[in-house]
């Protein structure tokens, strides 16, 4: 009998592809969204609320969507499970709050499977070209804006900072394909069969870092389009170098 996944932000960017991927990996879903940052296309809205849903099936295992952010200004790279948690933004914070929360409510129940995965920057559609990143508003992350200025959205991609000690001066991430990281949850699913879980923690990345230009480069490559650049000031809180050590969860995870 295969298992039933209530996947929470089911029809947005990373949650749409995820939803993709364990439907192809045999697992059935139940999708609850708000469609404020997706849409109704992606996915059929669910009216349940994930909580109420929750309390009803009495589950006991979580995949939490977490963030490299937690990581805030690394002293070094690559970041691995074991660092300090320092988030510096409001986003960040978040993430690290609910992660506490975790670790409580685990604490307080020992019925409790949790598996936190810390997203690196997560880029790209699935190669069908049917769902992707298409966000409503101000994008979040680096590559819709550049998908913008190829299109005709935006005149130019305005970039934060080019004075960072990296090899071009502009900032570097780790920038992980979005079906690679829908198989990390696959891999964290099955994981959390493991009677020995309580609430453990996996970075998803590519395990190398790539700077702000060196993406741009990429995709002009790609997809034969130039484009413009303006050159602003570093924005408060952002690294100058983050990076994922991938070392736990290769082993453990058996994912890469």
């Amino acid at each position: 009998m295969s298992k039933t996944i209530l996947v929470t932000g089911g029809a947005g960017y990373i949650g749409s592809h995820t939803v993709l991927q364990l439907l192809l990996s045999g697992y059935k879903t139940v999708v609850v969204d708000n469609l404020d940052n997706s849409s109704d296309v992606a996915l059929k809205r669910v009216k349940e609320l994930a909580g109420e849903f929750g309390r009803n099936l009495s589950f006991y295992q979580l995949v939490f969507s977490s963030s490299a952010t937690v990581y805030g200004w690394p002293k070094k790279v690559p970041c691995t499970e074991e660092f300090p948690l320092s988030a510096v933004n409001p986003y960040g914070r978040t993430k690290l709050f609910i992660e506490e929360i975790c670790r409580d409510l685990r604490n307080s129940d020992s019925q409790w499977k949790i598996i936190l995965l810390r997203y690196f920057n997560p880029v790209g559609a699935h190669p069908s070209g049917h769902i992707g990143e298409d966000p409503r508003g101000t994008p979040n992350n680096l590559m819709p804006f550049v998908q913008q200025v190829a299109v005709g959205r935006r005149q130019a991609l305005t970039v934060f900072g080019k004075d960072y000690s990296t090899k071009d001066g502009t900032g570097v991430r780790d920038y992980i394909h979005v079906v690679d990281l829908a198989d990390g949850h696959i891999a964290a699913l099955k994981k959390l069969s493991d009677p020995k879980i309580g609430c453990e923690v996996y970075n998803l990345g590519t395990g190398k870092g790539t700077s702000v230009l060196e993406m741009v480069t990429a995709f002009e490559k790609a997809s034969g389009k130039k484009i413009p650049l303006q050159i602003a000031g570093r924005r408060p809180g952002d690294a100058e170098v983050v990076y994922a050590s991938i070392k736990k969860a290769e082993t453990e995870l058996k994912w890469k």
